[in-house]
C-alpha cells in the first residue's frame, strides 16, 4: 500500500513556525484529528481509524484499527487471527492491529483538510495576538468609529477588532450616531463568538475621567500630581481629589489650568459634564469639607471608627450641600469613602435642643426613681 506523500506540507509548516511561532507538531496533530473526521464523513465509515503523518516526509498513512478474533464477523472492526498473522506472527487473539489502507481520492481530501486546519490555526494565532495586544491596553483610552448605535449597545471599529459599549457603560445624556468618532475606556477584553476577541468599552466609568485628566495634564502623567479619588455621576457631574507632595505646586490650579483651559478640554470630551477638582487632605474633616464644594461648611464632626461625619452648613447652603436629588452629598461620600450626614444650623440647633430635653427627662426620671 502506498502512503500519500506531501513533503511540501512539512516545509510549509516549518516556515510557518519560523514566521508565526505556531508549532509544527501542534498543527500536524490537529490535521491528523481532522483527517479522521474527514475520512469517516467522506467514506461513511464505521471503522476505528487512525491517521499518522510522517514528521519528516509528510507522508500520510491511514490505518484501520481492528481487534483480532478467531473469525472476523464485522470486517470494519475485526480481523481474523489468520489474516493478522500475515501482518505479524506474534499477534494473538484479543490484540489490536493497525491495518494500513489507502482510500481512493483521499489525497485530495487530505490536502483540503490540511489547508482548512492551517487557515483555522492561523486565525486563532492572529486572534490571540490581537487579544493579548488589547488585553495589555486594559485601563487605557482608545478611539474608534461607531458602526452601530442603539439604546442597548454601541459597536465601535477599533481597527484590528471591534469594541462594544453596553448600555450601562454609555453616558446617559449622550446620543451616539453611526460614523461618529468617539473615545472610550478599555474596561475588559473578552473572547466573543468563535473565539474572536472583543473589547468592552466604557464612557461612564470613573476611570475614564481619570485617564482623560492624565492625558490632558502633564503633571498627572509625570506623577507630580496624584489623583487620589474619583466619584462620578456620568453625564452630570464628577468630583476629583488631587494631591501633590510638592508644597510649591498647586494641584487644583494645575488641573484647572489658566482660565480653566485644561479642565475645559476634558469637559468638552464629556459633552459638558461638570467636574469639581478638589485638593485631597489627610485630615478627613478638611477633606470632607472640600468634597462638598461649592457649598460653604461651618463645621465637620467626625467619628473615626465609624468613618462617619456630621457636617453643619449655613441654612442657605443646605440645598447646595446636598445637591439636586442628593447628588453633591452622594458624590462627596463616594469620593472620601465616608458616610456623611448634613444638617443646617437650624436643624442642628433643634437636634441639640431635643437631645438636651431627652437628657433632662432622663435626669428627672432617675431622681424620681431614687
Amino acid at each position: 500500500m502506498k502512503a500519500i506523500d506531501n513533503k511540501e506540507l512539512i516545509l510549509a509548516l516549518e516556515e510557518l513556525e519560523k514566521e508565526k511561532g505556531i508549532k509544527k507538531e501542534y498543527i500536524l496533530d490537529s490535521i491528523e484529528t481532522a483527517l479522521v473526521t474527514a475520512y469517516k464523513r467522506n467514506f461513511d465509515s464505521l471503522e476505528n481509524v487512525k491517521v499518522d503523518i510522517d514528521r519528516n516526509t509528510g507522508a500520510t498513512h491511514v490505518y484501520a484499527i481492528k481487534e483480532i478474533m478467531e473469525v472476523a464477523k464485522d470486517p470494519a472492526l475485526e480481523i481474523s487471527l489468520e489474516d493478522a498473522h500475515k501482518i505479524n506472527k506474534s499477534l494473538k487473539l484479543g490484540d489490536q492491529v493497525e491495518v494500513e489502507i489507502v482510500p481512493k481520492d483521499f489525497g485530495r481530501i487530505a490536502a483540503q483538510t490540511a489547508k482548512q486546519v492551517i487557515i483555522q490555526k492561523l486565525r486563532e494565532v492572529e486572534r490571540d495576538i490581537v487579544f493579548n495586544e488589547f488585553n495589555d491596553r486594559k485601563g487605557e483610552i482608545v478611539s474608534g468609529i461607531i458602526q452601530k448605535a442603539d439604546k442597548n449597545i454601541v459597536v465601535m471599529d477599533l481597527g484590528k477588532l471591534e469594541g462594544v459599549m453596553p448600555h450601562k457603560e454609555q453616558i446617559p445624556t449622550e446620543h451616539y450616531k453611526v460614523n461618529q468618532k468617539i473615545k472610550g475606556y478599555v474596561l475588559e477584553v473578552e473572547r466573543g463568538q468563535k473565539g474572536a476577541p472583543q473589547v468592552i468599552v466604557s464612557r461612564s466609568h470613573p476611570d475614564f475621567v481619570r485617564k482623560l485628566l492624565e492625558f490632558e495634564i502633564p503633571e498627572i502623567y509625570e506623577g507630580v500630581i496624584e489623583i487620589k479619588s474619583v466619584s462620578r455621576d456620568a453625564g452630570y457631574r464628577s468630583k476629583v481629589a488631587v494631591y501633590s507632595p510638592d508644597p510649591n505646586i498647586d494641584p487644583v490650579g494645575s488641573c484647572v489650568g489658566q482660565k480653566g483651559v485644561r479642565i475645559q478640554n476634558v469637559i468638552n470630551e464629556l459633552n459638558g459634564e461638570k467636574i469639581d477638582v478638589i485638593e485631597w487632605n489627610e485630615d478627613p474633616s478638611i477633606y470632607i469639607a472640600s468634597a462638598l464644594l461649592p457649598a460653604q461648611i461651618l463645621a465637620v464632626d467626625i467619628k473615626q471608627d465609624e468613618k462617619f461625619a456630621q457636617v453643619i452648613v449655613p441654612d442657605d447652603q443646605l440645598s447646595l450641600a446636598i445637591g439636586k436629588s442628593g447628588q453633591n452629598a452622594r458624590l462627596a461620600a463616594k469620593l472620601t469613602n465616608w458616610k456623611i450626614d448634613i444638617k443646617s444650623e437650624t436643624q442642628f440647633r433643634e437636634y441639640l435642643e431635643k437631645m438636651q430635653e431627652a437628657e433632662n427627662e432622663q435626669t428627672v426620671d432617675a431622681k424620681e426613681n431614687s
